[in-house]
């Protein structure tokens, strides 16, 4: 049996140790029976896969068998096609595997706080960043995801300096966080008379949302202003201090809410923006210490980082980091196939992670040898 096997085994008993103890159980609702619930949940995937790879291989030996009888050697001939099949399906089974064994990201189940801004490219950008922000309030409906708009701050020709959005449902970190980067647009603005392709872009950031209980934050390092929201053109919203400017001093970190008449509301979307950013700077110190020994082309989360350019003449979609171009770009815009570049992201990364894992464990072999 060799390691990976054991491994495998392993898994199994544990599975099967977590589900003795949930049939054990005398209290529920608790601590510790949820997450009991939580680990068989995950490992019952696993155990399914495990329990599917080790009867395939039960199955391809019967098959051996078979095939070396030669008082039948309609049924040998039978059995040889079987087992070529199967010999074919087993490595396919094995790599699924490997892909959830994976270590998980421990946010990939959280919420995200969406941010974007408009970039070099002026009116065009904001126009950019506009469709951006509705491409992905798109993607979250298809998707069956809350998007709740936290700032728009908007130009009045339907262009936007920045706006941000909290996106909750299942997964939703999971899937948006190898967005954030620089998006690029080439495209004939509607106010170019001579037909000229302008370029211009759009910064795209995706945190966690967190809550409270995921990062504390001490009411003595904020600093909270309040004045009276305006909207374009420096027009009025209301005449009362309803705008919200919360800094955390230790940080610097500085969040500005003003898109709700109540001072209330706004202050609490600030402070929802604010954790996820302060919690995302913790994220990116961990993610940092741990690309010393694995830099991802995918994962690096960099929002100077231009990743994604979409041309509209050509009507092609590029993601710069995996070189994959989609000539799909208005359901890309819809958020109808912005999935097939996400899903590509996603096995990329898995690649590269698991080519990582290899050589890690290659590595330690040969240092114990």
């Amino acid at each position: 049996m060799n390691t990976f096997e054991k491994k495998l085994h392993s898994i199994l008993a544990h599975f099967e140790d977590v589900r003795i103890k949930i049939n054990n159980l005398t209290e529920f609702d608790t601590p510790k029976s949820i997450a009991l619930s939580k680990e068989f949940s995950e490992l019952s995937i696993v155990a399914e896969k495990i329990n599917d790879l080790f009867s395939k291989q039960q199955e391809l030996k019967d098959l051996c068998e078979l095939i070396s009888n030669k008082d039948d050697l309609e049924m040998a001939k039978m059995a040889e096609t079987e087992y070529l099949e199967l010999k074919d399906e087993i490595p396919n089974i094995e790599h699924q595997i490997k892909v959830l064994l994976l270590p998980k990201d421990i946010d990939d189940d959280k919420g995200a706080i969406l941010e974007i801004r408009a970039g070099t490219g002026g009116e065009e950008a904001g126009l950019f960043g506009a469709d951006l922000f509705k491409m992905y309030e798109l993607y979250a409906n298809l998707h069956g995801w809350k998007f709740e708009v936290l700032e728009l701050n908007e130009t009045g020709l339907g262009a936007v300096k920045e706006a941000s959005a909290s996106i909750s449902g299942k997964g939703v970190f999971a899937r948006l966080k190898f967005e954030s980067g620089v998006h690029r647009v080439q495209r004939v603005p509607e106010t170019e008379a001579s037909g000229r392709v302008h370029t211009s872009a759009a910064t795209v950031a995706v945190l966690p949302e967190v809550e409270e209980f995921d990062i504390k934050i001490d009411e003595k390092d904020l600093q909270i202003d309040t004045y009276r929201a305006s909207g374009a053109g420096g027009q009025h919203v209301n005449k009362t201090d309803s705008a919200v400017r919360i800094t955390h001093i230790p940080t610097g970190t500085v969040v500005a809410v003003q898109d709700e008449r109540s001072q209330h509301r706004n202050r609490e979307k600030a402070m929802k923006i604010l954790r996820s950013k302060i919690y995302e700077h913790e994220r990116e110190n961990r993610e940092r210490d741990r690309s010393q020994t694995r830099k991802s082309q995918v994962g690096t989360g960099d929002r100077s980082e231009r990743i994604r350019t979409y041309n509209f003449p050509q009507g092609r979609v590029s993601d710069h980091r995996i070189n994959f171009s989609l000539y799909k770009i208005d359901k890309v815009m819809d958020g109808s196939a912005l999935d097939e570049i996400i899903d590509k992201l996603i096995e990329v990364d898995q690649a590269e992670r698991l080519a990582s894992d290899q050589t890690e464990s290659l590595t330690t072999v040969n240092h114990n040898n």
